[in-house]
């Protein structure tokens, strides 16, 4: 057994008794975390009052072989995202972000690159609707970037070639991406032009705030649909919480 120290966001949490929790913690340098916190409500204990959902903390943590669980020793808050506290698609947005990381990595896979996505996206959920679905779009394709499946948007997938302008493409998830002709793959979805150059922006974007304003909410949730069903075919498994997040 080793001890550890991280920083890391809590993107699942269960009580485990009156006073102790059971955790999964996303770690900036030790990935995924299962853990239990014992004694992590009581108010002496060096948990901050107690590790709550959405939350980005400095921690500490005992390491075991195996399956067995990490035991949380400390977690010193540094950031709480208000936000998502205060309003309703602020919350289901974040939630739909962990739900991402939950499906994307295994257990104790550092993804540091992921974690910084994360981190911010976080920080610009809000009250604004559109703002918060930005956001959403921009930690699902980092998280497709970061897990090896960035889907090819600038090329035709099938050739490599250019794409031709047009007002609509195929996007194959076998493929990986786009092409100009849905023949080539019966499951292929209709991309809508517009669609694709909020995705380009979105390629291009170091922060969701930078994915430019012209695109209405209505752009933003087709691109989370588009993304969403192929993290499910690329990843083998669906965030479900992204669902309400596109309804809130």
């Amino acid at each position: 057994m080793s001890s550890a120290h991280d920083e890391g966001v809590c993107i699942r949490h269960w009580d485990w008794s009156e006073t102790s929790q059971t955790l999964s913690i996303f770690a900036r340098r030790l990935g995924l975390l299962r853990c239990v916190a014992k004694g992590s409500k009581r108010p002496e204990a060096r948990f901050s009052g107690g590790v709550e959902i959405l939350a980005r903390a400095d921690l500490t943590a005992v390491l075991k072989p195996g399956d067995a669980m990490t035991v949380l020793t400390s977690w010193d808050l540094r950031e709480a995202y208000p936000s998502v506290r205060r309003s309703l698609s602020a919350f289901y947005t974040g939630m739909a972000m962990a739900d991402i990381i939950h499906h994307s990595i295994r257990d104790h896979d550092p993804h540091p690159e992921m974690y910084d996505a994360l981190v911010v996206g976080l920080r610009a959920l809000g009250a604004d609707a559109r703002t918060n679905v930005a956001a959403l779009v921009w930690v699902l394709w980092r998280a497709l970037v970061e897990t090896g499946h960035r889907p090819e948007i600038h090329r035709d997938a099938r050739s490599a070639g250019e794409l031709p302008p047009a007002g609509a493409y195929a996007f194959s998830s076998r493929l990986g991406g786009l092409t100009p002709d849905d023949s080539i793959d019966p499951d292929a979805w209709r991309v809508r032009a517009t669609t694709v150059e909020l995705l380009r922006g979105t390629d291009r974007a170091r922060m969701p705030l930078d994915i430019p304003a012209r695109y209405a909410r209505e752009d933003l949730v087709r691109a989370a649909k588009l993304l969403t069903l192929y993290f499910r075919d690329a990843i083998g498994s669906e965030p479900v919480a992204i669902g309400p997040s596109l309804e809130a």
